[in-house]
């Protein structure tokens, strides 16, 4: 398998969603790369629908991206709002 998410991609990310391609602690940089990663984990599992261990790692996921959405919904509901258009999530 190769590898979906290598240096390069990570630094794409951080650029657009962060402030810098080096940005890799503010909010909406984390919930950037873990929506790519959830999108990736979600297509292995239409096609291996008996990992139960990916599909964990996928709930798992999931929980941590909506602490911090909840995080950054109660401190800037501006970026919060920004941030959910911008990755097309919904509540």
């Amino acid at each position: 398998m190769e590898n979906y998410l290598n240096a390069e991609k990570k630094e794409e990310i951080f650029q657009k969603h962060g402030k810098s391609n080096k940005d890799t602690g503010s909010s909406e940089s984390q919930i950037a790369l873990f929506s790519y990663r959830i999108n990736h984990l979600t297509q292995h599992l239409n096609s291996n629908k008996k990992d139960f261990s990916t599909q964990r790692a996928l709930l798992k996921l999931v929980g941590k991206r909506r602490s911090l959405l909840d995080y950054l919904k109660d401190r800037d509901i501006q970026r919060y709002r920004a941030i959910i258009k911008e990755l097309n999530l919904r509540r």
